[in-house]
């Protein structure tokens, strides 16, 4: 292993090159650094993209004991809050479920992820990391190399390349680690047949809780983002453009849906940014392909209905930090294929729990009238159940906080 010293190591080489910068590639960066791996961060995207691409706020107890392990959750703690309530409306009314006093009692500190990407980043810079952006990973030729290269497309346009014993690939679903997938490797994948429209307004939360919505209309959700700002999501009509619905079309949905006739108006403002989600899940098994390793939504694509994304992400960081020191510093050859088994343990439960979440969220599409009626009345019995069991609020409350 390349130890860190007062001489730069050279510009195109590190034991471990890491593509992406976000929650997993920083997190991970941030730890090997630290513990003396010397690694380098390759994003495609300008610093400032990094920092102010807006995604998923609600960060579970295990990862911010994660961030507080290792000395990273200095931002949220000045700028999070906690939340630990979530409210459910239908045609038989609203109830709610204090999850925080439920199974495992661990609540969400709603932080924005471009916030905790920048505290990452800073954490990362300041310690003396490497970080090149503007250079985009295009493959990884050759995965099962002892040496393997990354070709990539300079800040200028120019092709180069970079010379590593391990790449880590943390640049999502349709990055260069994924393209560079050996023939034959498993991908599970499922569509789930719905699509949001994603939608954060400039305006403060009207609710003290998150907001799950069912409707004839479709899903409506309310999440906090910060006291100024809220995310919403609209279950909208796939294929369709983002762009599509005006202002007042959007926040007449959001008043239907979320019954503001019945238990009082949101807080309107301006639609600062909108995207259409369409709610697909896929796994790549096993995480390890020689010397390529994957890591977040490029292991492993999670809908949102859960907030499991950046949660996964930081868990699979933290793991895969460990298994490359383990193998570069002590030389234990099974580490990384431990990695894989232990990340793919939790990417699958949280993959169950969160088609536990879709599928009591919304209609099946596309059924039959006699097969629709029959998935309605086994959305009403479980909401009927989560209403009033001990047993399924606390088995809600640990999975729905959990990773």
């Amino acid at each position: 292993m390349t130890q860190r010293q007062n001489t730069p190591a050279p510009r195109n080489t590190a034991d471990v090159v890491i593509l992406g910068a976000g929650p997993a590639g920083l997190l991970l960066a941030n730890l090997l650094h630290r513990n003396g791996v010397d690694c380098a961060v390759l994003e495609r995207a300008t610093r400032a993209h990094v920092q102010t691409r807006a995604r998923a706020g609600f960060l579970a107890a295990t990862t911010v004991r994660t961030l507080e392990r290792h000395g990273l959750a200095d931002g949220l703690h000045r700028r999070g809050h906690r939340h630990g309530t979530c409210e459910f409306r239908t045609d038989d009314g609203r109830f709610r479920l204090d999850y925080a006093t439920l199974g495992r009692r661990d609540q969400h500190t709603v932080y924005p992820q471009q916030d905790l990407v920048t505290d990452l980043l800073t954490h990362y810079l300041d310690a003396g990391g490497r970080i090149h952006f503007e250079t985009e990973a295009l493959a990884v030729p050759d995965p099962h190399s002892t040496r393997p290269t990354v070709t990539v497309r300079d800040a200028d346009g120019r092709p180069d390349h970079w010379q590593a014993r391990y790449v880590a690939g943390c640049d999502g679903r349709h990055g260069a680690a994924r393209r560079s997938l050996p023939p034959g490797t498993v991908r599970h994948h499922r569509d789930h047949g719905v699509s949001w429209l994603g939608l954060l307004a400039q305006a403060p939360p009207s609710l003290d809780a998150v907001g799950y919505a069912l409707h004839p209309h479709g899903f409506a959700g309310h999440m906090a983002r910060t006291p100024h700002v809220t995310r919403y999501y609209l279950q909208y009509e796939r294929g369709t453009p983002a762009d599509t619905w005006t202002e007042d079309r959007i926040w007449h949905e959001l008043d239907t849906r979320m019954r503001t006739d019945d238990h009082g108006p949101l807080h309107h403002g301006p639609i600062a940014h909108r995207t259409v989600v369409d709610l697909e899940s896929d796994v790549v098994q096993p995480l390890r392909h020689g010397s390529l390793l994957l890591a977040g939504d490029a292991a492993s694509l999670i809908s949102p209905s859960a907030a499991k994304g950046a949660n996964l992400a930081v868990l699979e960081a933290e793991l895969l930090a460990h298994a490359l020191t383990d193998t570069l510093a002590h030389g234990d050859r099974g580490a990384l294929d431990r990695y894989s088994a232990q990340a793919l343990t939790h990417i699958w439960r949280a993959q169950d729990f969160s088609l536990w979440m879709i599928r009591l969220l919304h209609a099946e599409p596309g059924q039959p009238h006699g097969e629709s009626f029959f998935h309605e009345s086994l959305r009403r019995s479980r909401l009927a159940s989560l209403r009033t069991s001990r047993t399924h609020q606390d088995w809600f409350a640990e999975n729905y906080v959990g990773v």
